[in-house]
């Protein structure tokens, strides 16, 4: 038992010390020359675009659901009225950069798993190397600006999506009046929620992809290994998700409020 915790706590300092050896190396990439701006481009559509679509469909049915949810909880108070400022409060500060963050681990985080673990039980990491291509800089930095700058885009996307799915019950199924659901919006929304929704954004989306493509260069063992890399990228990438968001959220409840 002493000697299967002992190899379990080295293959964990392990992994730590090859992860934040990636940040290093990543940092430098980003500022070093050659800049691979074509791989850049397509990384946005791969990561970015790409996604628009589930988040696009999680996000109008979440907002749709929430707004569900609190207006009948509200309607136990007389406070029907209030739902747009709860689904808007909600969405923009937590449910929006999570849910958005999740669906990029389950999406692009496992498809950067895959690629990069297929590339490297085909030895084509390798002959990168042979052709003196560093590969941080030409498979992961790209990947990384991609995460870091498309996470908040797609954030916003799916706050604006969830404030109208929400937006749809509440006129349509809770019969609050239109206007009434947009003012409680302006009403409650403030400078600090909007910087708050910003901010975790570009944090979480540079978790997912480096913590991708950390276990896509270390697969081993064929096939099979890249299954397993993939599978461990997504949920380390999500329970990353949920853990970074909630020492980020007392870090800017401290500094913003």
């Amino acid at each position: 038992m002493r000697k299967v915790l002992e190899d379990w706590i080295k293959d964990a300092l392990l992994e730590v010390q090859e992860y934040v050896r990636l940040q290093i190396a990543t940092a430098r990439g980003v500022f070093a020359r050659p800049f691979y701006f074509y791989d850049v481009v397509e990384q946005f559509d791969q990561i970015g675009v790409r996604s628009l679509t589930v988040v696009l469909l999680t996000g109008l049915f979440t907002g749709a659901v929430v707004a569900l949810q609190t207006g009948i909880t509200l309607d136990q108070y007389g406070a029907r009225p209030f739902v747009g400022r709860l689904v808007s409060v909600s969405i923009i500060t937590e449910v929006g950069p999570v849910f958005t963050g999740l669906m990029l681990a389950g999406r692009a985080g496992s498809g950067i798993a895959a690629e990069l673990g297929s590339m490297a039980v085909t030895d084509q990491i390798n002959a990168l190397r042979a052709l003196g291509t560093d590969p941080v800089r030409n498979l992961v930095v790209p990947r990384v600006l991609a995460g870091f700058f498309m996470a908040p885009a797609l954030t916003v996307i799916y706050d604006t999506v969830g404030i109208l799915g929400g937006w749809l019950v509440a006129v349509y199924q809770l019969r609050v009046a239109s206007s009434l659901y947009w003012l409680s919006i302006t009403e409650a929304l403030a400078l600090q929620d909007a910087w708050m929704g910003l901010i975790k954004p570009f944090i979480l989306g540079y978790v997912i992809v480096t913590i991708s493509c950390h276990l896509g260069l270390r697969t081993k063992g064929g096939t099979q290994g890249v299954g397993r890399a993939t599978t461990r990228a997504v949920v380390a990438a999500s329970v990353a998700v949920i853990v970074v968001d909630f020492f980020l959220s007392r870090l800017l409840i401290t500094l913003l409020y």
